[in-house]
């Protein structure tokens, strides 16, 4: 990258620093905009992506995605299609240089809005479905972008809500222009096989504590049992049953955090019928049982 990337990418660092607590994540003025800062290494933590633009400023990390691992960096950007579980961990930061990333949130609709402005011929789409994460290059054109966006974090509260969605416009624009724009074509444009995934993934989403109903949610988008399940593993790596049991043991995670509720009343809550089921469960995806769990979180308090 060029002396206007690094100059770019250090006023950026500056401003996060200036402004935030650098542990954890942290949400910035703009509604779509967080951030997630980290002073040490860490082992993998179990992640949910939704759509959306993520640069890291300073560090990098390794995203598990199903049974591989990708490695990226500060040259590069990863798209995230939909909601999506992954792994992540940071592999290069210190108190001196802690690691800084920056996510900017968008819809679907977001893009489409954006693809009805440009010419589709260009855009070749194929019939088959991919991996519901991109990683690609950083270019000069997006930085800049993203440049602009995080400034706006210096501007009053009435200019960042008007020219946000703007420069999200801009930011999706460029991405489009890029390599990613097939892969952003594929889960935005209706009748695709991507989109029609996403639809399922955001019903099991807004209904992950209620009984899953595999032919219903097939016919509902004209698929095959068979196809929806094949396709949704490749976008996803988890088959259906698999991505709503990530989904409701991490609502349970938070809910243990969060509320002073008993644990057989978060496992109903989240969609269990059994305690017993949610606690071996939850054993198996956190590494302790929900019990063990509630007793090292609070106890990191005293």
């Amino acid at each position: 990258m060029d002396t206007k990337f690094e100059k770019y990418r250090s006023e950026m660092i500056e401003l996060v620093q200036e402004r935030y607590p650098l542990d954890g994540t942290v949400q910035s003025e703009i509604k779509n905009l967080d951030f997630f800062f980290s002073k040490e290494l860490t082992e993998q933590i179990n992640i949910m992506y939704e759509p959306s633009l993520c640069v890291i400023l300073q560090g990098n990390k390794a995203v598990g995605f199903g049974e591989n691992t990708y490695g990226y960096d500060q040259n590069m950007y990863l798209l995230a299609s939909t909601h999506l579980p992954a792994k992540m961990k940071i592999l290069k930061a210190s108190e001196q240089h802690p690691y800084l990333s920056l996510r900017i949130k968008f819809s679907l609709e977001d893009i489409y809005e954006v693809l009805k402005t440009l010419d589709s011929q260009t855009l070749t789409l194929d019939a088959n479905a991919e991996k519901g994460l991109f990683f690609d290059d950083m270019n000069i054109q997006l930085y800049e972008s993203v440049y602009r966006y995080m400034k706006l974090l210096q501007r009053p509260e009435e200019d960042r809500d008007f020219l946000s969605p703007l420069l999200t416009k801009e930011i999706l624009y460029n991405l489009v222009k890029s390599k990613g724009g097939v892969f952003l074509s594929k889960f935005s444009m209706e009748g695709t096989i991507s989109n029609k995934i996403v639809q399922v993934i955001t019903h099991i989403k807004d209904h992950f504590n209620e009984k899953l109903n595999i032919k219903k949610l097939a016919k509902s988008v004209d698929m095959s049992e068979s196809s929806l399940y094949q396709h949704f593993k490749t976008i996803t790596t988890l088959s259906p049953i698999q991505f709503q049991k990530k989904l409701r043991l991490e609502e349970a995670k938070q809910l243990l955090q969060l509320q002073n509720k008993e644990i057989s009343e978060v496992a109903f809550e989240v969609g269990y019928e059994s305690p017993s089921q949610f606690s071996r469960e939850f054993s198996r995806m956190f590494g302790l049982s929900p019990k063990a769990f509630i007793k090292v979180f609070y106890s990191k308090d005293e």
